[in-house]
């Protein structure tokens, strides 16, 4: 029967709870990230759109491009 102090011992030198939370922190950097770039890209893309709605309408349109088709 192991003794307190070998249990511990043992418990401090398993590594293999660290590799769960290594992927862990890795994987919420990867959504973070993922998340930062794909709101960019949407204020990129919509100021992009806006740019084409007033390009392409008439001079006495009265159409609002940043209006929300939904």
């Amino acid at each position: 029967m192991k003794n307190l102090n070998t249990l511990l011992q043992e418990f401090i030198e398993d590594e293999s709870g660290l590799t769960a939370v290594e992927y862990a922190i890795a994987g919420s950097l990867v959504v973070g990230g993922l998340v930062a770039a794909f709101t960019q890209l949407g204020t990129v893309t919509d100021a992009s759109i806006e740019d084409l709605c007033e390009a392409a309408k008439p001079g006495d349109s009265t159409t609002d491009c940043a209006a929300d088709p939904g």
